[in-house]
């Protein structure tokens, strides 16, 4: 059988140009790092700013009459009285309770929201929500026509101003503001991230990316600006204890037990996957985060050992150059999670000693 062809973003030419290292991840080409390397653009995001390419994701538009009921429907989290220029994150779930993946809703109106899910996932995302869908209602996978930039950091708003007028940037957390002029792009500015940091996400034309890219760039490379590959975005997610799909939580793991039940409304009328999880409460696993005591750096899929006993297994594990740390998040028995009490990770036949605690390694500010 023929390999799969691997994707490219419309930055791929840019990236080369700016140095990027270019890795095969989630079926595209993207860069892991460049020439700074990934503790550089790890720090640049926490001290000034850092710009990534997540053209990678996917974005499937729901817009009907019953556009409302079908994501209340598929989706954890209640989007009822959602206002305009909103965004809303939510697990996806099966029957089972297992996670199909997590994803962020915008609003656009009543009638329409576009929902931005993870690169990996997105051909069995569309095809669970169509294989979902119930009255009036379409679901259209506009990925091919999207680029995403996501500019990170204190100084990201600051580099932003230089481009747009203060107006056309959201001032809420998780609001955005759809027609922006950028560039002479119409551009979607929403303010949301995966680092721990202010900024924002840019949604804009698939071929307008590049010459965003640059004027970015030229506006923010005296304000301390670094592009960033997948490495930074992995460590910084860790860092800001921000969850991974495919680590963290998957088919088989409930958002109960990776500490998600903020974002599951179970007082909604019904949702796909809420009676399996009503019957799994209270969970009898839950993720922890692991804050390495020992010499060595904890990865995933490494067994977690409480006096002996094997209580679990790592789900993510790095060493964060921000706070200076080698930390983990674990998925153990509940009764077993007990924060402050140590534990021991089994890294290639080495015990190495973790202590167990929240696993938001750090705030901003």
């Amino acid at each position: 059988m023929a390999e799969e062809q691997l994707k490219r973003t419309s930055l791929y030419e840019t990236h080369l140009k700016y140095g990027g290292k270019i890795v095969p991840f989630a079926g595209w080409e993207l860069p892991v790092q460049y020439d700074a390397g990934v503790i550089n653009e790890h720090n640049a995001v926490r001290t000034a700013a850092g710009m990534f390419d997540v053209s990678h994701m996917g974005e499937i538009i729901c817009k009907g009459p019953d556009a409302l009921a079908n994501i209340n429907m598929l989706l954890t989290n209640d989007f009822t009285g959602m206002e305009d220029g909103h965004a809303r994150y939510s697990p996806m779930c099966n029957e089972n309770g297992g996670v199909v993946d997590d994803m962020i809703v915008y609003k656009k109106n009543d009638y329409e929201y576009m929902m931005v899910v993870n690169a990996a996932n997105k051909e069995k995302d569309f095809r669970w929500m169509k294989n979902h869908q119930f009255g009036d209602v379409e679901f259209l996978d506009i990925s091919d026509s999207i680029s995403q930039i996501s500019l990170q950091g204190p100084k990201a708003i600051t580099i932003l101003k230089k481009l747009v007028s203060e107006s056309d940037i959201p001032k809420e957390y998780y609001t955005c503001n759809w027609s922006v002029d950028m560039c002479g792009h119409d551009v979607t500015i929403s303010t949301t991230g995966y680092t721990g940091e202010d900024g924002v996400e840019i949604y804009a034309p698939w071929d307008a990316a590049p010459a965003i890219w640059d004027a970015l760039y030229d506006a923010g490379k005296d304000e301390g600006l670094l592009t960033c590959g997948l490495g930074a975005r992995d460590t910084l997610r860790l860092e800001a204890g921000m969850p991974l799909y495919g680590h963290e939580m998957d088919d088989t793991i409930t958002p109960r037990e990776a500490l998600l039940s903020v974002f599951v409304k179970m007082d909604k009328e019904d949702f796909i996957g809420k009676s399996a999880i009503e019957a799994k409460t209270p969970p009898a696993r839950k993720k922890v985060g692991l804050e390495v005591l020992g010499r060595g750096i904890v990865r995933e899929n490494m067994d977690v050992y409480k006096e002996g006993k094997k209580i679990g297994r790592t789900t993510s594990g790095t060493m964060c150059p921000y706070i200076k740390k080698a930390v983990a998040c674990a998925l153990i028995d509940s009764e077993e999670r007990v924060l402050g009490e140590e534990v021991e990770v089994d890294v290639r036949g080495r015990r190495i000693k973790a202590v167990m605690c929240k696993s938001q390694f750090y705030t901003k500010g």
